[in-house]
């Protein structure tokens, strides 16, 4: 599991806690400007939570900070686009569940789940959707292009693929213990680029785990329509072991990842998790060709509710008052920034 750190501050849960960090001597240029305030990590999770109170917190949080970022940019506050993941939170925070501090993670355009459930750092991550220098990135990778210790995303299809290759093999040639771990797409899998590095990792057996989140549509063609044959059958054509899972209970898909992940570290060799999912949010800001009766009922996955089950419903609107106080706080420094 990731150690979330605790960043300042007092102990007590579901406070904003900050700590104040003074910028010193020159920065060469395009250098992030460090954030004079940082999230405290507890805002997404604490391991000291019960573990279902801590992944519906994880995902409660996601899915905030993601709607809150669709209506800054129906305001103005924002400029360029961005690719939320409302849907998809069970598959950031069940793989992020089973990856150890020195495992690296890579994403791609649809990111911010991803990177939240890694670092928690929604300052950075706001500021940086912002352009300000106090971001992930100095303002300057947007919503897509982050760059963070531990985490990498790109918003080219299948190109983050591999500089994960390549860090898998620069663990295998270092003999450290860390897994490469890289989230892509189905719609990446018509990306020559993909079948090249899959090739490579198999061939030189390199530590890296693969999520691929099939959500239905590339933008706005259904994978039908582009996709010949399986899925699984293309990480086989290349000996590389597969598991998948039609599911947004996060339960279920960190159970299936859990046994993927651990594979890949006891053979040091590729092994990939296909996960089956759908968002239901547009594919960005406001573009959506999906036909509403087909979104409407994968709101019945919601992957939210079906973990929301397990909790007392009383234990369940304390996390989501906590969340709309984290994230109010997270907004109100971002944009003071």
């Amino acid at each position: 599991m990731v150690a979330w750190e605790h960043v300042g501050g007092d102990l007590e849960r579901g406070n904003l806690n900050t700590t104040v960090a003074n910028q010193t001597g020159p920065q060469a240029p395009g250098a992030r400007a460090k954030a004079p305030v940082e999230t405290d990590r507890r805002l997404v999770g604490d391991l000291e939570e019960p573990r279902a109170d801590r992944l519906y917190r994880r995902m409660r949080f996601i899915r905030r900070f993601e709607e809150t970022l669709l209506a800054l940019f129906e305001e103005g506050v924002l400029n360029g686009t961005t690719h939320a993941c409302i849907g998809q939170e069970a598959d950031a925070v069940a793989v992020m569940e089973c990856l150890r501090p020195t495992d690296h993670v890579f994403s791609n355009h649809r990111c911010h789940g991803h990177f939240l459930a890694r670092t928690g750092d929604a300052i950075g991550l706001l500021a940086e959707i912002m352009g300000k220098p106090q971001g992930v990135c100095g303002g300057i990778g947007g919503s897509q292009h982050l760059c963070a210790p531990g985490f990498k995303s790109n918003g080219i299809q299948g190109g983050i693929l591999p500089a994960a290759a390549g860090i898998a093999l620069a663990n295998q040639l270092s003999r450290a213990d860390g897994l490469s771990a890289v989230f892509m797409g189905e719609g990446t899998l018509g990306e020559g680029l993909v079948y090249e590095t899959l090739n490579l990792a198999s061939l030189w057996r390199l530590p890296l785990f693969i999520v691929l989140e099939d959500n239905a549509w590339a933008q706005s063609t259904p994978s039908h329509v582009n996709l010949a044959g399986g899925i699984a059958e293309r990480f086989a054509a290349f000996a590389i072991d597969v598991s998948e899972i039609d599911s947004t209970d996060v339960e279920q898909i960190h159970a299936i990842a859990a046994g993927a992940v651990e594979r890949a570290r006891e053979t040091r060799a590729p092994s990939a998790l296909i996960i089956h999912t759908y968002r239901l949010c547009h594919h960005s800001k406001n573009d959506d060709a999906r036909p509403e009766a087909e979104v409407e009922a994968r709101w019945e996955l919601d992957p939210l509710e079906i973990h929301a089950q397990r909790l007392h419903e009383a234990r369940r609107r304390a996390i989501d008052q906590e969340v709309e106080a984290g994230l109010t706080a997270v907004l109100d420094t971002a944009l003071r920034l």
